[in-house]
């Protein structure tokens, strides 16, 4: 059984950072990626990074390239978003999510419905 559990959000001025978590457990595919993907009410879901559990491609959606980092810790089963430089519109709910096939194509990475497994999610929030 696939288990997602997300830590790490919070409230955080506009300029400041935050590190997000995701233990991942359960998952019996040798190859597949891990994302992480955010959703604002009123909104759809949008994929914000993702990464290969293999290797360390990565890939990272226009809006967060430069200010946002992903990376794991296989020994911790952990993968990390480190967020910098956070502007009010980053105000989202963030899940960790997992995509069994492995690391696809640019195009189709970051697309929430190639993700089958999800967390329950963390509130960032960015405000002053």
């Amino acid at each position: 059984q696939v288990r997602l559990v997300e830590s790490g959000g919070g409230l955080v001025q506009p300029g400041g950072s935050l590190r997000l978590s995701c233990i991942v457990s359960g998952v019996t595919s040798d190859h597949y990626a891990i994302g992480w993907l955010r959703e604002a009410p009123g909104k759809g879901r949008e994929g914000v990074a993702c990464i290969s559990s293999t290797d360390d491609r990565a890939y990272y959606a226009d809006s967060v390239k430069g200010r946002f980092t992903i990376s794991k810790d296989n020994a911790k089963n952990t993968v990390y978003l480190q967020m910098n430089n956070l502007k009010p519109e980053d105000t989202d709910i963030y899940y960790c999510a997992v995509d069994t096939a492995g690391l696809r194509t640019p195009d189709w990475a970051l697309q929430p419905i190639a993700y089958g497994y999800w967390g329950q999610g963390t509130q960032v929030t960015v405000s002053s």
